[in-house]
């Protein structure tokens, strides 16, 4: 008990921090100058019984009132602190008009308890009570949300934290725990017609004449021939910094949340990406980050200055400040449109310097799903050539735009291989891709897709500093079920970027005729095949499953995975739990617009589930 209340003081121990200033509405939110005493400790829940209550209120935002939907009147909802091995209740009170929900992200429960209405239960409806009942099977750092309508973008999540049942084997002085997410003065349903209407309603990075004529981004030839092929290599985020703001714990960036520290003291910093539709690229300049848990599930320490944080992935890093001074923590959107703000600081008030924003990234050929082209090795042994005898007009469009074929009497360029062949990659190639259905919402098909597990992210390939992939990813402990697969199978992110239509295999789930079947302890690869120039963080509930990143019996487990653009990554999943499940890309609207399907779970034959 008492190293229970030991953590919540500590958790309290944060304070609000900066000096009073005006905002100046010319400066992005990022930018804006530290307004004072804004951020506030997140409010703490425990026990055998929980009671919560959903309803409507206004949250601030860097000194701006909007509506939202909190829980016990907070956005986000107060940190629910669970033990492992106990059983909790939960009871949640529906204040609301309209049905709600609450998913535990990444707790394993009986599917009864899994919070998606129309597949594990019914919803809650308006003005009733809903108790969950389950018991606590693990410890780690999760979090919780709606997944009712669009409840979650206005503000309805909350960080979840399970202390183990024994003493923590990871060690530190002090903790804080950082919720980040992306909020926007828009109503929901207003900017899901916008992405409708134009995909790229909200890209304002857009390549320029004034950026040609400077040498910036692309040369002409590519420009011209990304646009013949109606692709835009700056589309790297679906909704910006042009109207979200990014948050920590609820708070913008001129608020300047404040976690305090002793100089010397091993700080351990719970990261939970709670956005609806940011993937963020975490750091802290002058700190190295000691990742220590992934997805709730502890890996052998791995020290970098950078990491890419997937919608709904959550990671554990210890850093330890040795200096009496404050440290900016950035949460740079993936896009480089925006940032989320916090500081580590010994004392309220304090604050360091801001670094700004780098330039965005681009979109490449590995992003088109061509990674295997990246050199002679990874084309060797692929017959892609064109025929001899094939005609110059056998080139599909897309890729004569492209360069990537010629006729058989054309000229190879100076740089080209000698022995190279002309090459030919059609990005609506079906035959490479049987599972996925011929429908309007696949636009492309990846022609060549590699694994990406071993790439940092968009834009972080050649920054100057260490950066974390998936395969740095150890985990601490032998995996619980080390069975080879007894089948495998592939699943294919696709979708129409110009259309904002988003599917699994080319389906949307309003057009799948069954669910996926799996029978209750099989073991099964999993391959994701990413045919969009976009990552996907892909979750499946429920269940853990351990990537397949060359770590053999010590994989790393986890929940969420990011399927980084026209790339590829497998997993092995034991799906030990009977029952229907959630399987899709947590990006909110993308889910929103389809792209889930149901994995069900049944017992063998002659055998009780």
């Amino acid at each position: 008990m008492t190293l229970m209340l030991n953590r919540r003081a500590l958790l309290r121990g944060t304070a609000a921090g900066g000096t009073a200033a005006a905002l100046s509405p010319w400066l992005p939110a990022w930018a804006q100058p530290v307004s004072a005493g804004a951020a506030r400790p997140l409010p703490v829940v425990s026990g055998e019984d929980i009671h919560l209550r959903i309803a409507h209120q206004m949250m601030t935002v860097d000194g701006r009132d909007r509506h939202a939907i909190g829980i016990n009147g907070t956005v986000p909802a107060p940190l629910i602190r669970l033990r492992e091995g106990q059983t909790v209740r939960l009871h949640v009170e529906n204040a609301l008009d309209e049905d709600s929900s609450l998913h535990w992200h990444g707790l394993l429960v009986p599917f009864q308890m899994d919070g998606v209405p129309g597949v594990s239960f019914p919803g809650i409806a308006p003005r009733s009570t809903f108790t969950y009942e389950f018991p606590v099977l693990q410890s780690g750092t999760y979090w919780y949300h709606s997944h009712s309508g669009l409840q979650e973008q206005v503000g309805l999540y909350g960080p979840l934290i399970v202390d183990p049942a024994g003493e923590d084997s990871i060690a530190s002085d002090r903790e804080h725990v950082l919720v980040l997410s992306d909020s926007t003065p828009l109503h929901p349903h207003a900017l899901f017609t916008r992405l409708k209407q134009q995909g790229g309603y909200f890209n304002y990075q857009k390549q320029t004449l004034s950026g040609l004529l400077a040498g910036r981004d692309q040369p002409l030839r590519q420009r011209l021939a990304w646009g013949r092929m109606r692709m835009d290599p700056a589309d790297v985020a679906d909704v910006t910094g042009a109207t979200y703001t990014y948050l920590v714990n609820g708070h913008g960036p001129g608020d300047n949340w404040t976690g305090l520290f002793t100089p010397g003291e091993r700080v351990r910093l719970r990261i939970i990406n709670a956005a609806a539709m940011t993937t963020f690229n975490v750091r802290i300049p002058g700190l190295a980050l000691t990742v220590v848990q992934a997805d709730g599930q502890q890996v052998r320490p791995v020290e970098v200055d950078e990491l890419q944080i997937a919608v709904a992935e959550t990671y554990d890093l210890i850093v330890r400040p040795t200096d009496e001074r404050a440290y900016t923590i950035v949460g740079e959107s993936v896009d480089r449109s925006g940032m989320a703000r916090a500081t580590l600081a010994p004392r309220a008030g304090m604050a360091a310097a801001v670094p700004p924003l780098r330039p965005r990234p681009l979109a490449d050929m590995k992003d088109m799903g061509m990674g295997a082209m990246d050199g002679m090795a990874g084309m060797a042994g692929m017959n892609h050539a064109t025929p001899s005898h094939a005609p110059a007009a056998a080139c599909p469009p897309e890729h004569a735009a492209m360069g990537h074929c010629a006729p058989p009497d054309a000229e190879p360029p100076p740089s080209a291989a000698p022995a190279a062949a002309p090459m030919q990659h059609s990005m609506r190639d079906f035959s490479s891709a049987p599972e996925v259905k011929r429908t309007p919402t696949v636009q492309t098909i990846a022609p060549m897709p590699v694994d990406r597990t071993g790439d940092p992210g968009q834009g972080l390939a050649d920054i100057g500093h260490r950066v974390l992939v998936y395969r740095d990813l150890v985990a601490v402990n032998r995996n619980p079920d080390v069975r080879a697969p007894d089948r495998s199978m592939r699943i294919h992110l696709t979708g129409n970027m110009e259309r904002y239509m988003w599917a699994l295999n080319g389906e949307k789930l309003n057009e799948v005729k069954a669910p996926i079947p799996f029978l209750k302890g099989e073991r099964v690869r999993v391959t994701l095949v990413n045919d969009t120039m976009m990552g996907h963080p892909i979750h499946l509930h429920g269940h853990f499953f351990e990537l397949v990143t060359g770590h053999g019996d010590h994989a790393p487990r986890k929940h969420t995975i990011q399927v980084q653009p026209g790339g590829s990554a497998t997993f092995d999943v034991t799906t030990d739990v009977v029952g229907d499940w959630a399987f899709h890309c947590h990006f909110f609207y993308h889910m929103h617009a389809g792209m889930m399907q149901i994995v069900t779970v049944r017992p063998r034959e002659g055998e009780a589930a």
